[in-house]
């Protein structure tokens, strides 16, 4: 259980940020065993999240996780743990609703055990901090508020409260801060550091869909007028078949899907997916969130990073924005080992600086491809249809320009991590493209 009354007032490296990057973070930088002070701090409680539930929770998000997230997870050594309660896709299906073109994207075309794997957040958090928990350089903080920022000499300085005593101001120095509490960071707005929002009028719909038939490890990516509709493939629970829903409607269509009865809701989703999966029979609780491109304005300052959301958050299609957190922090964990086995400074500018220049076309391109898919995808215009109907053609008919196009899903077109030798544990396996 996290510990609210020994706090330490000074600690090497603190994260703002308890969800999926956050303890990713905490957990890679520990595995490098260079001696840091880590903190994990959050608003929410942790009390449960160590502890592996017995029966999986019916109504929880999930999370498709591309090939280079699951090579850096074997790095931290933990997949194993993942590995039962990860549904592999071994098939995606792109279709664009109203048109004859469509790509099929199959993982052995690739050599690939998989193309991606589809995990349920429950599950991700429970392996996360089982791990945090065998290891004695993190700490963790929950419940807490945090009041203020302040850049000192050297580090940052933070003023929080805690839920079981609201009214005590707490204070910590560190030396490097990283910002990782979402795409509405509160610790982001202290820190005065802007945003750029790209607002798409869009909803995106998410629950979990029991299905009258096996999915047979197939994710469907299926372009509509009202927004992309993704189905991805879930482990059965109690021999039920399940997929993961993720649809983009406009927001006054999002208002009327989720009020509908649960049959009404799955007759509407039935309308516009088809049948490629069976009948839908079942529903969980449906819940929803505005779909928007928002990218922080700055990622690093002295002694501060931002990362996962809180740097970019990215539209839903192809579920690329928790993979590009994830490919960022083992960059910025790489590069600060690096710097401690060259007696850097924690927090030295120049070596924020050199982590973000890395990342910088990684994250161009994979913010443009969110990008650039639900807007042509979501053009009515004939021209724009005919285009990508042409577009959807090629792909499934040239082999070159469909593994381009299946390695920049899997992460392994931008990715060219070599992790440093201050890592004690198995090197992560280099990139082969």
């Amino acid at each position: 259980m996290p510990n609210q009354l020994k706090i330490p007032k000074e600690v090497d490296i603190s994260i703002i940020g308890g969800g999926m990057v956050g303890a990713s973070l905490a957990l890679l930088l520990s595995s490098y065993k260079c001696g840091w002070k880590i903190q994990i701090i959050d608003s929410q409680s942790f009390e449960n999240l160590s502890i592996s539930s017995t029966k999986k929770c019916f109504d929880v998000r999930s999370t498709a996780l591309s090939q280079s997230s699951r090579e850096i997870y074997q790095t931290l050594g933990i997949w194993e743990a993942l590995s039962s309660n990860v549904t592999p896709i071994s098939k995606v299906n792109i279709s664009d609703k109203g048109c004859l073109g469509s790509v099929k994207l199959l993982a052995e075309e690739h050599n690939l055990p998989a193309l991606g794997y589809v995990v349920e957040n429950q599950s991700m958090g429970s392996a996360l901090f089982e791990a945090i928990n065998e290891t004695d350089d993190i700490e963790i903080i929950d419940s807490a508020k945090i009041e203020q920022l302040i850049p000192v000499p050297g580090g940052m300085e933070l003023f929080f409260s805690t839920r079981l005593q609201p009214d005590k101001t707490r204070e910590i120095n560190t030396k490097l801060l990283v910002v990782a509490d979402g795409a509405r960071s509160a610790a982001r707005s202290l820190l005065g550091v802007g945003v750029t929002i790209k607002n798409y009028d869009q909803v995106a719909i998410v629950a979990n869909i029991l299905l009258s038939q096996d999915h047979n490890n197939i994710a469907y990516e299926r372009f509509t007028d009202s927004g992309p509709l993704a189905m991805l493939p879930l482990n059965k629970i109690d021999d039920a078949h399940r997929s993961a829903l993720v649809w983009t409607v406009s927001p006054v269509q999002a208002e009327k899907l989720l009020s509908l009865p649960k049959n009404e809701f799955l007759a509407e989703l039935q309308s516009c997916f088809g049948f490629r999966l069976g009948k839908f029979i079942g529903v969980g609780l449906r819940n929803s969130f505005p779909v928007q491109l928002i990218t922080s304005d700055e990622q690093v300052r002295s002694n501060l990073v931002l990362v996962g959301n809180a740097a970019h958050s990215l539209h839903p299609v192809a579920g690329q924005g928790f993979n590009l957190a994830l490919r960022d922090i083992a960059v910025l964990a790489d590069q600060l080992a690096k710097s401690a086995l060259d007696n850097q400074t924690l927090g030295e500018y120049r070596v924020l600086e050199s982590y973000l220049k890395h990342q910088k076309l990684d994250q161009k391109r994979t913010i443009l491809l969110s990008d650039f898919l639900p807007t042509i995808f979501g053009s009515t215009a004939l021209p724009a249809k005919v285009t990508r109907n042409i577009g959807l053609f090629a792909l499934d008919m040239i082999p070159s320009l469909r593994t381009n196009f299946a390695k920049l899903g899997m992460g392994l077109q931008t990715r060219s991590l070599k992790l440093s030798s201050a890592r004690l544990s198995n090197s992560m396996p280099s990139d082969t493209e």
